[in-house]
């Protein structure tokens, strides 16, 4: 994971800590993906466009109930 790109989400749905803390582990199970910091409704990641690309990111909190868009 050396060519690593930054990625920051805007994520909808989140209202408290245990929103932060599934979302935090629903990003840190996606392969390629390091998680930087997560807050309510955000986060921020390093992801390897190799293995994950920023849909599949947004795609993986989707179905976990957080729906979620990148940010510039």
């Amino acid at each position: 994971m050396d060519r690593m790109q930054k990625l920051s989400l805007a994520i909808d749905g989140m209202s408290c800590g245990h929103c932060v803390a599934r979302v935090t582990k629903t990003l840190s199970a996606l392969p390629g993906v390091r998680v930087g910091t997560v807050s309510l409704g955000s986060a921020t990641v390093e992801y390897d466009p190799a293995t994950a690309s920023p849909q599949a990111i947004a795609a993986a909190l989707d179905d976990e109930g957080y729906p979620a868009r990148a940010t510039a």
